[in-house]
Formats: structure tokens, sequence, C-alpha cells
């Protein structure tokens, strides 16, 4: 089980979730968004232990942007929250791990992915609201079995410390990772290392015990 904590802004915040060794660290690259980075200094991103996949996250952004970003912060991974189409991620997919981000609703149509198979590295399967994430609302995780294509997907959407221990008994042989934001703050792009440490501690046992 993968662990990416995502939205992060804060230098002193993401040194300290950087001790815990998650496997993405997300940083969000949208104007409108509360977790926004700014001029977050490049200094910050250069400390990250090589183990970390730094992530940068994009909505309808220009490739032209985005790889200037990758560049800059020297992002391993790109997750792109918009209605990006398949050449777009190719193009991407040549020189960054790319995730795709869906937003899932009960009337989602999961043929619609297939578009994407050999395009993109893996699925985000969020929320759907109108405002490309970040709600802290979860789905109904049933849908997930209506998912029969071969590209892993990370969970996203409201995971929290009230539903983690649910989030471990999902066994769909395609899920790879957990995305874990606003429901681990105590404000938006700050976040609770105390409830972060013990959701890794569950997850990490739980990935052990399947062993």
């Amino acid at each position: 089980m993968k662990i990416k904590v995502c939205g992060l802004k804060d230098p002193g915040n993401i040194k300290a979730i950087a001790v815990l060794q998650p496997d993405y660290m997300g940083f969000i690259s949208y104007g409108l968004s509360p977790r926004f980075i700014g001029n977050l200094s490049v200094e910050v991103l250069d400390d990250l232990p090589g183990s970390i996949q730094k992530t940068g996250v994009f909505v309808n952004d220009s490739l032209d942007n985005i790889s200037l970003l990758i560049k800059e912060y020297g992002f391993d991974a790109v997750q792109l929250h918009g209605f990006e189409n398949p050449q777009f991620c190719e193009a991407l997919k040549k020189r960054v791990t790319v995730l795709k981000a869906f937003g899932i609703d009960e009337d989602f149509d999961f043929e619609q992915l297939k578009a994407y198979v050999g395009y993109v590295d893996y699925f985000l399967f969020d929320t759907k609201t109108p405002k490309h994430g970040g709600s802290g609302k979860t789905f109904n995780w049933q849908i997930l079995d209506k998912y029969t294509l071969d590209v892993p997907f990370v969970l996203s959407g409201g995971l929290s410390p009230d539903n983690i221990e649910q989030v471990i008994t999902i066994k769909h042989p395609q899920f790879y990772g957990v995305d874990l934001n606003s429901k681990f703050e105590t404000s938006p792009g700050i976040k609770d290392i105390e409830k972060l440490s013990k959701a890794f501690e569950l997850l990490r046992q739980s990935a052990t015990n399947e062993i």
C-alpha cells in the first residue's frame, strides 16, 4: 500500500512529514486551491529524500507550464485533475510518472478510462465535486467493484482517521495506494503530524500482515 500525502505548502510541515517517509508528497500548482504552493522555495523540495516521489498537482494547465515546473521543482510525478486527454498525458509520461484523477459518483462510467490505458501510470479516484478535489468528502467505495482495467489506482477523497480502518479492508486487485489530504489537517495545507503518524502505522501494519 503506497501512501501519498497531498496539499503541502509549509516548509516546516513538509520537513516533518518527510520524516514519516511517505511514498509520494503532493504539491498543488493550482492557484484557486487553498493549498496552492505559491512561491514555495525550490530548496525545500531539493532537501527531500530521494525515496519520496515529489508530485506536482495540476488542473487544466498548459504543457509548457507543467514542463517548466517539473524542471524547476524536480517533480518525479504529476497528478492531473482537469480535463486532460490521453495525448496530453502521454506527452508527460515520457518524462515523469503520470497519475490521472477522475471525480467519482454513482453515475461514473469506468468505460471512459479505456482511452487512457497505456498513456498513464495510475488513476486517482477522487470524490466528484466542482472544485477538482480537496472536498474532504468520500464516495461510495463499492463503486470500485465496477473498475476492471489493469491500471492501478490511488484512492482519494475524504480519507480520514475515522475511516482509514475501512480503507484497509478494500481488496480490489488494482488498489495501489491512498491519498491523504484535508482530513489530516489543522488548516489548509498544514498537516497534523500525529494523525498522519497513526494512519501510516495502521496502513503499513496492514500491508505487512498481507505479505
